[in-house]
Order: structure tokens, then C-alpha cells, then sequence
């Protein structure tokens, strides 16, 4: 059976297992603030529709932490879900 924390867990791999959001991770992991979706999504060179729907699965699964200011949206990482569900897998299985 699984519990809240197993179901989170393989919300966090699911959401890692695509090159698009890997990418957006890896990006943001070296941009020490806040950067805007829009940003990001020129830099990697994503649709915006694509870009919302990645950040999505992104901000769902806990790896990053999004803010809306008027029309545009702010992300970075969230260490807290790395350091709990990926740093600690092993001895969380």
C-alpha cells in the first residue's frame, strides 16, 4: 500500500523523467533567484504553452516553488523536495 510520502516520491520521479523539465531544472539549479517562466523558456528555447505545462508538473510534484505577479509567473528551485526525496532515496525505499 502506498503512503502520502511514496506517492510524492514517485511524483518527483515522474516529473524528473523527462529530458524538457531535467533541463529546466538543471538551468535553474545555476540561477541563484527568482527567474520568470518566460525567461526560462527563451533560454531553453520552449514553447510557452510547453514551458506552462512542464513548470506544472514541476510545481505539483514540489521541485520548484512559483509565485504569479500580475501576468507573469516566478519559479526556482526547492531544495527542501531534492534534499527529502532524491539526496535520501536509498534510505527512503
Amino acid at each position: 500500500m502506498m503512503n502520502t510520502n511514496n506517492v510524492k516520491q514517485l511524483a518527483v520521479f515522474k516529473a524528473l523523467a523527462d529530458p524538457a523539465r531535467l533541463e529546466i531544472v538543471e538551468y535553474l539549479k545555476h540561477v541563484d533567484n527568482e527567474i520568470s517562466c518566460g525567461e526560462v523558456g527563451k533560454a531553453l528555447n520552449i514553447s510557452k504553452t510547453s514551458g506552462s505545462y512542464h513548470f506544472k508538473i514541476l510545481q505539483e510534484a514540489g521541485l520548484i516553488n512559483a509565485r504569479k505577479e500580475a501576468r507573469e509567473k516566478y519559479v526556482s528551485l526547492n531544495p527542501e523536495c531534492f534534499d527529502k526525496f532524491i539526496t535520501n532515496f536509498y534510505k527512503n525505499i
